[in-house]
């Protein structure tokens, strides 16, 4: 009797133990208000990028290793993506664990719900820092007799795929001097497009949207004498004071056989997050981004500083950042 006793107590602390479990007495997998996914007291980080043949993957990839390295009980994983529009995307569905590549341009019209965002603004992105200058560069062959924006008119040029960052500066610059995609040729092309019609003598000029010396350019320039338009300084100007995601950006004589250094803007590559991560998480990320780019092995970490964290940064910073950058002595747009 007792042996039986003994059994039916052993069977209901047992159950009681499995009841308590079921209903959440657990404490792994809780979010908290870290800002990320915690799993034994480690913070997982999503680092979104873009696609594997392009700079963002390689470069998130060394960005992380530097996260993982430089902050404590943090795992960052870089995974490719569609890039800029859908990164934006991602994160409007309230995840306060990732961290993403843009275009400054293409947070700007995120945050305001311009463009391709048309009416759904995604008002939780912050800014953590830009990282480097992605050109606009208005490429046109000799043969066609371009040599200023003005003489795009009615010529054929490729101003990118619609609802693409490089069609928008497209239909930027035109606007600055006068123009709509009306006056000329218009033809919706990427950058391996545009080169190879140029190339065949099917396309005059086309704008494209890229890190300088770009590969495709460069091909292209080694078949086909071409012509890198610039913009006066006025025009520069102009814009910047317009549209201040866009910044001042010289092509250095040398770079495609250019005599001449070309006087043109960028949009630059940054990192931002939502406005829901954890303020002390965000910090210790900026810092240990800026403060050890000697570590980052990609091309790209000769242009990642402090110093330029701002540049064409219209969008508010989330206030991890701003408190490192502003540690730093960087002046950051009034936001």
């Amino acid at each position: 009797m007792k042996m039986k006793k003994s059994l039916s107590a052993v069977v209901l602390m047992t159950l009681l133990a499995l009841i308590l479990s079921a209903c959440g007495g657990g404490t792994t997998g809780g979010s908290g208000d870290s800002g990320g996914d915690e799993e034994g007291g480690q913070q997982f980080i999503t680092l979104l990028t873009g696609g594997t043949e392009g700079t963002y993957y390689p470069l998130g990839g060394s960005i992380a290793e530097i996260l993982n390295s430089n902050v404590d009980d943090v795992k960052a994983t870089a995974t490719s993506t569609g890039a800029s529009v859908e990164n934006m995307n991602t994160l409007s569905e309230g995840n306060d664990d990732i961290v993403a590549f843009t275009q400054t341009d293409i947070a700007a019209y995120a945050t305001d719900g311009k463009l391709m965002f048309d009416g759904k603004p995604i008002d939780s992105i912050r800014a953590i820092g830009s990282l480097y200058p992605e050109t606009i560069q208005i490429v046109a062959t000799e043969a066609s007799g371009i040599k200023t924006v003005e003489d795009l008119k009615g010529k054929t040029v490729s101003i990118g795929a619609p609802g693409s960052g490089t069609n928008a500066s497209a239909e930027d610059i035109l606007k600055l001097y006068g123009m709509t995609v009306d006056d000329v040729e218009a033809q919706n092309l990427d950058f391996g497009e545009s080169t190879a019609g140029m190339q065949d003598g099917n396309i005059d000029a086309a704008f494209i949207t890229a890190g300088t010396p770009t590969g495709a350019i460069e091909s292209l320039a080694a078949t086909t004498p071409v012509t890198i338009v610039g913009l006066e300084q006025d025009k520069i100007d102009q814009l910047l004071e317009e549209l201040p995601y866009y910044a001042a950006y010289t092509i250095e004589a040398g770079t495609y056989d250019l005599e001449e250094p070309v006087e043109t803007v960028s949009v630059n590559a940054m990192l931002v997050t939502t406005e829901g991560m954890d303020e002390e998480l965000v910090y210790n990320m900026t810092k240990a981004l800026y403060e050890n780019t000697g570590d980052i092995g990609h091309q790209k970490a000769e242009f990642i500083k402090a110093e330029t964290a701002a540049d064409g940064v219209s969008i508010p910073f989330h206030p991890g950042a701003q408190r490192y950058l502003e540690e730093a002595g960087v002046e950051l747009p009034s936001s």
